[in-house]
């Protein structure tokens, strides 16, 4: 495994945007020690799934992302609890937890750095139609909602697969939320779903579960990107999209139970704009919903490095964010 700081460095130097338009490191994307403007509305996090190539070859340690995080000018983290190869593949998942969380906090608190949610993945669908997967899925959450609370953090966000009958999946979905919610009460932590693909991307149908379920530490993580609701081949997030529920609505409806907000990237113009998302029309949304919290930067592009794709979000933010009244 190489060091994280040449990571980092070969990260800069092979990004292809880089290479083909010439921008210097305190251009577009790249100013690293740029300091928030106080007139900003928001905080920045770093989701730390722009860095889920880097983990996942090698050539990064997700233990490294505190300090990685603070290096690159975000104040806050948001964790994926299956970038832990560590945590996942353990035979005794508790333990292996109680470490994780001992090392993340260490790192955090040596960065000066705010552990912020834990996004859990690979646990078990929530809007299954078999109660004993649910129920199996549910105790499978309940071990990250408890590392999220001895980690400080304010959220754990869950996604809600399973069936496609948008009938059931709402009924399960929300059996699924009340109980963890109801569990998660006690921690202090909030249960909060993104849309994700499939069902969970419909903003009006989740919206729907949500308040439904009727408590006030059950709420959304909006994403920017993902509101794909229907691909070629009925898969989550491989094939082409094929019908997208419309982005700028999503968010707006999402935003009245938002405790996290989700800026995904994936692709910049020469100007240092996204190109499938109007950041500075998301931005006004976010705004006029009363929210002030922490924006998370998760860059999924190839065009960009991840560092230089993470950086290149974070500068459009903070430009973006700056021309919002």
């Amino acid at each position: 495994m190489i060091r994280r700081r040449e990571f980092i460095n070969r990260q800069l130097k092979l990004g292809v945007g880089f290479a083909l338009l010439s921008i210097s490191r305190k251009g577009f994307g790249f100013d690293v020690n740029n300091e928030i403007n106080r007139k900003l509305f928001f905080k920045l996090s770093l989701a730390q799934w722009s860095l889920n190539k880097g983990i996942h070859s090698g050539e990064f340690d997700p233990y490294d992302f505190a300090k990685t995080a603070k290096e690159l000018g975000f104040s806050g983290l948001e964790y994926v609890n299956a970038l832990y190869s560590d945590v996942m593949d353990s035979r005794n998942k508790q333990l292996a937890i109680k470490k994780f969380i001992k090392k993340s906090n260490d790192a955090a608190k040596r960065n000066n750095i705010q552990n912020l949610l834990i996004m859990i993945d690979s646990e078990g669908d929530l809007a299954a139609a078999s109660v004993r997967k649910r129920n199996t899925a549910i105790e499978n959450h309940k071990k990250w909602i408890d590392a999220a609370s001895q980690m400080g953090c304010h959220s754990v966000r869950v996604n809600l697969y399973g069936v496609e009958q948008k009938s059931k999946w709402m009924e399960y979905s929300s059996y699924s939320l009340l109980r963890l919610s109801e569990f998660s009460k006690d921690f202090n932590i909030n249960v909060i779903v993104e849309n994700h693909g499939s069902l969970s991307s419909n903003a009006e149908l989740l919206m729907q579960v949500i308040n439904n379920v009727n408590l006030k530490n059950c709420g959304t993580l909006p994403d920017f990107g993902n509101f794909c609701i229907k691909r070629v081949e009925g898969d989550l997030y491989e094939s082409e999209c094929v019908k997208e529920y419309d982005r700028y609505r999503g968010i707006k409806e999402m935003m009245p139970k938002a405790f996290a907000v989700s800026a995904k990237s994936n692709s910049f113009n020469n100007k240092g704009d996204e190109v499938y998302t109007d950041y500075l029309k998301m931005l006004k949304i976010v705004k006029e919903s009363g929210y002030d919290g922490y924006i998370g930067v998760e860059y999924e592009g190839t065009g960009l490095s991840e560092i230089e794709g993470i950086l290149a979000t974070k500068n459009l933010l903070i430009n973006k964010g700056k021309l919002v009244t």
